[in-house]
């Protein structure tokens, strides 16, 4: 069950705080649900097809080529939140019109999913009333910039979970898991293992390939998982013998 703690920002009176493995859990039963009623099984890498399908299940309406320049140059997202109705999502049409962000566009995708779903119901509870939607006509929007679709800090908590359940959802944890799993068997690595390192950046890749994701979407994913770390915890098993 989720806890609720003070919200700082002041945006609300409390906010939900959810462990990283409550996301995690959430996010997998949410994907794989979608996939298996869709395809009798849950395979990955995810279509972008589907991961749009998914978003257009849960909101009023979505948008995947908006013009959202009036919110700045490095916006690529926006979920706007009605109370008593589910939330509209737009997509910056750059990312949709260009295959070479494909990537980013999953990203982006999944973001928005992560407000959708974790975060609609607060404007539920506590809606913006008419005075201060009058002073900021954005009150009942989350505005996502580039920058911060992966690695928000913790105290924009909004941003944070949203970028953990792209992570989440992209790369469910124990699919991920058995991906990391096969790789370290296949080289005899136990323990953390060194982002910089020759078998941490080969990890990587094989996380893209897998889950067809970013380089930095993969990098952050391990790293919040302890997949990764700054140092490796520990040798390889061959370098005992």
């Amino acid at each position: 069950m989720v806890r609720y703690v003070r919200d700082t920002t002041g945006r609300f009176s409390q906010r939900p705080h959810y462990k990283p493995e409550e996301l995690d859990r959430e996010c997998e039963n949410i994907i794989t649900e979608f996939l298996k009623d869709k395809y009798g099984k849950a395979g990955f890498p995810v279509t972008t097809e589907d991961l749009t399908l998914l978003i257009e299940r849960d909101t009023d309406d979505f948008d995947g080529y908006a013009d959202l320049s009036a919110y700045g140059h490095d916006v690529e997202g926006v979920t706007e939140f009605q109370p008593g109705r589910k939330p509209i999502v737009r997509i910056a049409e750059n990312l949709s019109n260009d295959e070479r962000r494909e990537n980013r566009l999953r990203t982006t995708l999944t973001h928005e999913y992560g407000h959708v779903h974790f975060h609609a119901y607060l404007w539920e509870v506590e809606p913006p009333g008419a005075d201060l939607l009058r002073r900021n006509p954005n009150a009942n929007k989350q505005i996502c910039k580039r920058d911060t679709m992966l690695e928000a800090v913790q105290t924009d908590w909004m941003e944070w979970q949203a970028g953990h359940a792209c992570g989440a959802l992209l790369m469910p944890v124990s699919y991920l898991r058995r991906v990391v799993g096969a790789y370290q068997e296949a080289n005899g690595l136990f323990g953390v293992i060194g982002t910089g390192t020759e078998h941490g950046q080969a990890l990587i890749a094989r996380v893209q390939e897998a889950f067809q994701v970013s380089a930095d979407a993969a990098r952050v994913r391990l790293l919040r998982l302890n997949i990764l770390g700054a140092t490796s915890a520990g040798p390889s098993l061959f370098d005992c013998l």
